[in-house]
């Protein structure tokens, strides 16, 4: 499936700002499940600079300077991709669980090597025993790891409520997962706690999550939405993603823009303004299949 994405960020700033300088990563990457077709981004005002870089985990990301004064900034990110079907495979054919642990931290090959940072906790993936206990009951020993990250993907599922509002982007997951309730963010930082919380492998996933409308009415223009998930590693099959808030295999319908160790390493806007005051900011995403006339022609 081939899709045109168009992500609108919008800041409108109580007074004037002087300066600003934000961290761009809005350009969706390439990968066994997509290819990244073709990708653009405009600022307004237009930057003074505006630097195209890539990260440690390989993420695109744009540095952009704007040192007009201005009351208002807008970001655009425009995207076509190529979104494939996930590979088939046999859950119960991956490795134990122990076993990948320990190949991602013990064994000097390259993908184990770039498999060991996402084997240990951060600060927004930082499990307490409540949720290292909620995780040994999926990681019983000698468990195919993709069996068990199945698994913890439909309880995670089924035993916290999506609930916008009541968490933000600095909620840990202890405190989210005492809660029962949360957004996506949430959902993706309780899993890698609790897989993180034995040390197997497992990586955030910022991207973008298709909407259907129900049958018969429109779809709403922007109504899509940025979205979270995660993806665990196996030395068998390589990483496999996990949607815990839909409690599903990321397909299609999900396209990746960046990856990292938790939401601070892929939060797609990020920065600094000086002399802006309160900052009121809207979002916007459009994801629309090509062939139904899509919303950006490259």
């Amino acid at each position: 499936m081939i899709y045109d994405i168009v992500h609108r960020t919008a800041y409108a700033y109580q007074t004037e700002a002087s300066f600003s300088q934000h961290l761009l990563r809005l350009t969706p990457r390439s990968s066994a499940e997509q290819t990244a077709i073709a990708t653009e981004i405009t600022v307004t005002p237009e930057p003074e600079t505006l630097e195209r870089d890539v990260d440690m985990f390989g993420n695109i990301e744009h540095l952009a300077t704007v040192r007009e004064p201005h009351d208002a900034l807008e970001v655009v990110a425009r995207s076509r991709v190529e979104r494939r079907a996930p590979q088939e495979l046999i859950a119960d054919a991956s490795a134990p669980w122990e076993v990948a642990r320990d190949a991602a931290l013990g064994v000097r090959q390259l993908p184990a090597m770039t498999a060991a940072p996402f084997a240990f906790p951060t600060a927004m993936t930082d499990a307490d025993i409540a949720i290292e206990d909620y995780a040994r009951r999926s990681l019983t020993p000698g468990r195919p790891v993709l069996t068990a990250a199945y698994e913890l993907t439909e309880r995670i599922y089924h035993d916290f409520e999506y609930a916008p509002g009541v968490t933000d982007a600095a909620t840990p997951p202890a405190e989210a997962f005492a809660a029962g309730k949360g957004v996506c963010q949430d959902f993706a930082h309780v899993m890698l706690a609790a897989l993180r919380a034995y040390r197997v492998p497992a990586r955030y996933v910022s991207g973008y999550l298709r909407t259907i409308p129900p049958e018969g009415e429109e779809r709403l223009q922007g109504a899509d939405a940025s979205h979270a998930w995660i993806a665990v590693w196996d030395p068998v099959f390589g990483w496999v993603e996990f949607d815990p808030t839909n409690n599903a295999l990321p397909g299609q319908d999900h396209i990746a823009l960046a990856w990292g160790r938790d939401y601070t390493d892929v939060a797609p806007v990020s920065g600094l303004v000086i002399g802006a005051g309160e900052q009121n900011l809207s979002v916007s995403v459009d994801v629309v299949p090509v062939e139904a006339q899509g919303v950006w022609s490259g």
